[in-house]
């Protein structure tokens, strides 16, 4: 059963909501402080919704605390005070409808850019083309590229994210007392307060691109564990990456290897929507762009593969792209009846 939905705007804030003020219940860590003011500033109706949810439940304590991270919202008259008992209580209907209604959701898809705060939500998804950036409970920063699921289960002595498929960049919040672990196949990438991308390859390997910090590699143990304990990781022989180096995992020598930072800006243009060519092969880069579209290229030439490809493109803009190959390429494009696109030389 898929348990994955789309949820709108409101939706989210009344979860989101929820979620803190049972934060609030068992007291807030001054990082969590720090989130739960910067996401009430992150939109006025934020505020209203946690405000409102607050005093029809009559809890005290969290109005004091709230108070003080928003001083500005914390004085109200009696007359607005009353409406906002009305606005609260149904907002508490609407809250429990949807967990009614949906009583597995626990994930959030994300398919454009969008921006979500990660609370009791465990897994998050990407379309096709999607793109989205979580900030997760302790502050630590996910962005997902196209076509991308990621599985988060924190507890108080683990921090583990399960890439099933696609493409990551962590920043991950430092916590010496709970390492960060990133899961793809059996393989654990682990790290402490850092940043690093993620992919599973289409050849099913995994590429780990280090850009601050460092990231120690090894194999998932086997064998019964606590759920709640950090993996057990069995080191392999290359076992720690460092800032600006990268290894693909699942090939036949696993060997760090430095990557220059124009390199790294290439590797991570996906984050912001486009796609840089440095005289890639036409076969790699249309490999690319087909991660980010339904659409498949096919080579009516097989000399056309060969061709240098040099460009920044934007991410899923196929019309674009094909207008280029012509103007700067001299490649011609034609649509086949089952759409897909059959090039050729002019």
């Amino acid at each position: 059963m898929n348990n994955v939905v789309q949820m709108d705007d409101h939706q989210q804030r009344l979860i989101t909501a929820g979620s803190w003020i049972a934060r609030m219940d068992r007291g807030l860590s001054t990082a969590e402080e720090e989130l739960l003011q910067e996401w009430m500033h992150a939109h006025p109706k934020n505020a209203e919704v946690v405000l409102s949810m607050t005093r029809n439940w009559d809890e005290m304590d969290e109005m004091s605390r709230l108070a003080k991270l928003f001083p500005e919202h914390s004085a109200e008259p009696k007359s607005q005070r009353r409406l906002a008992w009305v606005t609260a209580a149904a907002t508490v209907a609407v809250v429990m409808a949807v967990a009614t209604l949906l009583p597995s959701v626990r994930s959030v898809v994300g398919s454009g850019e969008t921006t979500l705060v990660a609370l009791h939500a465990d897994t998050y998804e990407t379309t096709v083309g999607g793109h989205s950036t979580v900030t997760l409970s302790d502050g630590t920063i996910v962005v997902l590229n196209t076509n991308s699921r990621l599985l988060v289960s924190y507890s108080d002595r683990a921090r583990v994210l399960s890439l099933e498929r696609g493409e990551i960049h962590v920043e991950v919040a430092e916590d010496v007392s709970r390492p960060l672990s990133v899961i793809a196949d059996n393989r654990i990438l682990q790290a402490v307060g850092t940043a690093f991308s993620v992919q599973i390859t289409h050849e099913q390997q995994i590429e780990l691109v280090v850009t601050e910090g460092q990231v120690v590699v090894g194999i998932q143990a086997s064998g019964d564990q606590a759920s709640d304990a950090p993996p057990i990781l069995v080191q392999s022989s290359a076992n720690t990456i460092a800032a600006g180096e990268e290894i693909v995992l699942g090939t036949a020598v696993e060997t760090a290897m430095a990557v220059s930072a124009e390199d790294i800006e290439v590797k991570l243009s996906w984050r912001e929507g486009r796609l840089i060519f440095r005289g890639e092969s036409l076969e790699a880069a249309l490999t690319e762009v087909e991660r980010y579209t339904t659409v498949r290229f096919v080579f009516l030439e097989q000399d056309l593969k060969t061709r240098e490809v040099t460009g920044r493109f934007r991410a899923g803009d196929v019309d674009g792209l094909l207008i280029a190959l012509r103007t700067n390429f001299n490649i011609a494009y034609e649509r086949s009846e089952d759409g897909r696109i059959l090039l050729s030389s002019l």
